[in-house]
């Protein structure tokens, strides 16, 4: 697990070179220190929305000043179906073809596209994606789980998620003729790694 040296604070915060400048310095007075980098948790009072700039408007987030890491997230999902219908997909019997098949392309295609659909995502050199789905027969659903990798400045979050979601929906759209009541529930972040934050491990949802 890689973790990025803690981020200096600044008075110039607002201002982009300044950030870049104070990151690089806290890096190299990090390992010149010989310290275990470790990841921050911000304070109450220093939590707030990155994609807005100091006068409220959005803005894509200033990455320059990070370290070039390997990052990993790990993205989860479930489509809830009738039993009739998990049973079509999971015998091959679906008008439309191999649902699980056709439902990982999907997803591996919506990864490298994440950031053409949410406007103020990176464009990132995606190293690898990985995209398992699960038929359960318990819950009557098929979970989509996708993991993404990097070597960046900043992680891969909105490329899982959007992988997952695609691949959910298309499971839908290839099943909804004989079921339109499906419903898609639980996407969320599962894990990540890399970068300035360190890990996150997701805490299980209660039933």
């Amino acid at each position: 697990m890689l973790r990025c040296p803690p981020q200096a604070k600044s008075s110039s915060w607002n201002d982009p070179l300044a950030r870049s400048r104070d990151a690089r310095q806290a890096a190299k007075a990090a390992t010149s220190a010989g310290a275990s980098p470790r990841a921050t948790v911000a304070e109450p009072g220093d939590a707030h929305f990155t994609h807005f700039d100091a006068a409220g408007r959005a803005h894509m987030v200033d990455v320059g000043g990070k370290e070039v890491t390997h990052r990993v997230a790990r993205a989860g999902g479930r489509i809830v179906m009738q039993p009739a219908t998990l049973a079509m997909i999971r015998d091959g019997a679906a008008r439309k073809g191999d649902v699980l098949g056709v439902a990982r392309v999907a997803a591996i295609a919506a990864a490298k596209r994440a950031a053409d659909l949410i406007p103020l995502c990176h464009p990132l050199p995606i190293t690898r994606v990985a995209v398992d789905l699960h038929v359960d027969a318990g819950d009557s659903a098929v979970t989509v789980e996708a993991t993404v990798e990097t070597v960046a400045r900043t992680g891969v979050e909105m490329e899982a998620l959007t992988a997952v979601t695609a691949g959910l929906l298309t499971v839908y759209d290839m099943c909804k003729a004989v079921d339109r009541g499906m419903r898609i529930e639980a996407v969320g972040l599962l894990e990540k790694s890399g970068g300035r934050s360190g890990h996150f491990l997701a805490t299980p949802r209660k039933a």
